[in-house]
């Protein structure tokens, strides 16, 4: 994980790679393009704000608050780390859902 989220051009590779992966199993499901792409969106943003409280360490847990900003402000959001989490997360959500729309009629 540490790899590749050491940059961000290697994490955005990793996240296209895993959106790419996953709209193409929505495709594989029945979804259209759009469709696959337009679900995937919001299943990432909304895992994304599920997974960004995960293991988060306070400026005040760490005991160095910067000084203007707020002591329950993350030390070290690891922000490349959690958009990878993010991804694989929402690609499990994005084809259960997809896999379950058709029972659902839509």
């Amino acid at each position: 994980m540490d790899r590749l989220a050491g940059s961000i051009w290697s994490t955005l590779a990793a996240v296209l790679a895993l959106t790419l992966i996953a709209v193409s199993g929505g495709r594989a499901l029945g979804l259209s393009l759009v469709g696959s792409v337009a679900l995937y969106f919001v299943v990432w943003w909304i895992v994304l704000f599920a997974i960004l409280p995960v293991r988060i360490k306070t400026q005040s847990d760490v005991g160095v608050v910067t000084k203007g900003t707020e002591p329950g402000a993350p030390a070290d959001p690891a922000l490349l780390q959690r958009a990878i989490w993010t991804s694989v997360a929402a690609m499990a959500v994005f084809v259960l859902l997809a896999a379950l729309f058709p029972l659902a009629g839509l």
